[in-house]
């Protein structure tokens, strides 16, 4: 399991369905005025790569999204490094789910019911039309808006007060109904969905129901998810018609899917939970995978490496086919300084789990780190199978750049760190790169051209970083006169 911070770019700027919610906020709190478009530009987030968690993900989103009419290939999944409970999908075909979500949630059918409900988001298209539905609330809000700073000015306050409360509480009325028109729609999308693919639809009444017990609560405590998708006990009671009347409630999720999910979540926790609270949780009586698994992870984090190795074997000997077990048993080894007895573990699991990306690059990692000749020469081509698959994978990047940095390959480790920063949109450092590759690879092969490629399509972007660079730079005080800093000035 990976963890990378990820700038506003990559992935896309973060648009969620929710937007109008926030911006109510906003309105209500200072009356101030804002843009959808720089709302929804995160600082950036925190991602997850790993590949069980995303192939148990996977085979909840692919049936839904051809149920919906959509390519599974066309929608990307994020896993965001959030505790929050919450799920949204936003730039496009892009859901994004919180680790709080899957550690709350019980069952894959709770949160294929949520995955169900986003995924009508994307299919009705809300995202391309709330900015539209948006710009005819935020025209007449501003008009009374200035009609309200005028009445202050010409010495009426009540008025002006009036206009300006009235103008954010006829755009908040507005935009909620509209909101709640979204919601309702992706339900009824949702229980369609689930219908097609012969699930149930009650594990998304259960996780709705919750956060209608919410709408009690301060806005405070509320869970994002809930702040994004607003509930009414009359939108409750109409899901749970859908739900009744459909031909498959009383369908129930495999022991096998159970079992999956239940090692998803154990995983998570015990990655990103303190290590003696996943002790408290899965007890050393819990004989169960899912409690060794996590056991396993929170001992490996908290250095515990004996006993990490005796809940990694306990697993391996009941499973010796999972290719996860194998691969956390690399992953041990390898960040334990020791990548040599991680390569065989590794090579198990790629082995169990053919053409899988994320394990192939942990691999090529394995191999590197040992720094031996032939196992360099090996890396190059795992890492070089990886990226064919992923080309955006950025760790594979880094690890074939210093593969071939350590084979004397000096043009093709910079064009691979070129890669790297073109794959995390630092548009910057791929064109340096991708210059100083240039002269150093042979000319019209396919190396040298990706590298003249990555100048060109990069250099509109490496422009704009420097923009934005010069714009943060502090700028010099105008040399204004000192009675001329007495004069209150006003723009609107």
């Amino acid at each position: 399991m990976s963890v990378v911070q990820v700038a506003p770019q990559r992935p896309p700027a973060v648009a969620k369905t929710g937007l109008f919610t926030r911006l109510l906020a906003l309105l209500i709190s200072a009356s101030l005025a804002f843009t959808p478009s720089a709302l929804a530009q995160p600082r950036g987030i925190s991602l997850i790569r790993d590949a069980e968690i995303e192939r148990v993900l996977r085979s909840y989103i692919d049936p839904i999204v051809t149920a919906a009419g959509l390519s599974p290939s066309s929608v990307k999944l994020y896993l965001v490094n959030d505790d929050a409970l919450n799920a949204f999908v936003a730039g496009g075909q892009n859901i994004f789910i919180n680790t709080g979500m899957i550690m709350t949630l019980e069952t894959p059918n709770q949160l294929k019911g949520v995955i169900a409900h986003e995924t009508g988001h994307i299919a009705g298209g809300h995202l391309v039309r709330g900015p539209e539905a948006y710009e005819k609330v935020q025209t007449p809000m501003f008009v009374t808006m200035l009609l309200g700073v005028a009445a202050f000015a010409a010495g009426a306050p009540d008025l002006g007060a009036a206009l300006l409360m009235g103008s954010t509480q006829v755009a908040q009325r507005q935009i909620l109904a509209y909101s709640r028109t979204q919601e309702s729609a992706a339900d009824q999308a949702g229980v369609a969905y689930m219908t097609t693919i012969k699930q149930s639809p009650q594990g998304m009444l259960e996780v709705f129901e919750k956060f209608a017990d919410q709408e009690i609560l301060s806005g405070r405590k509320l869970d994002p998810y809930a702040r994004s998708h607003p509930l009414s006990r009359e939108r409750v009671a109409a899901l749970t018609d859908l739900s009744e009347r459909s031909p498959y409630r009383e369908v129930k999720d495999s022991p096998a899917e159970q079992l999956a999910y239940d090692l998803m979540k154990g995983k998570l926790r015990g990655f990103l939970e303190r290590g003696d609270v996943t002790l408290r949780r899965y007890p050393h009586k819990d004989k169960s995978m899912p409690a060794r698994y996590a056991r396993a992870v929170a001992y490996f984090r908290g250095a515990d490496l004996d006993r990490a190795m005796i809940e990694i074997d306990a697993l391996l000997a009941e499973r010796p086919d999972y290719p996860y077990f194998w691969e956390l048993k690399g992953q041990v080894y390898v960040e334990s300084s020791r990548p040599k007895e991680g390569i065989a573990p590794y090579r198990k699991a790629a082995a169990l789990a053919p053409g899988e990306p994320l394990i192939q690059a942990s691999l090529g990692a394995a191999l590197v780190a040992t720094e031996d000749a032939n196992n360099l020469k090996e890396a190059v081509s795992v890492l070089r199978a990886t990226l064919h698959k992923e080309p955006a994978n950025a760790m594979a990047w880094y690890h074939l750049a210093s593969a071939y940095e350590r084979l004397g390959q000096e043009g093709q480790a910079q064009l691979a760190t070129a890669e790297r920063y073109f794959a995390i949109g630092g548009m910057k450092q791929a064109v340096q790169f991708a210059g100083r590759a240039l002269p150093k690879l042979k000319e019209s092969t396919p190396e040298w051209l990706r590298a003249r490629d990555i100048m060109t399509s990069g250099k509109d972007g490496a422009d704009q970083e420097i923009e934005k660079e010069k714009e943060q730079e502090p700028r010099p005080k105008p040399n204004i006169p000192e009675q001329s800093r007495r004069v209150p000035l006003f723009s609107f």
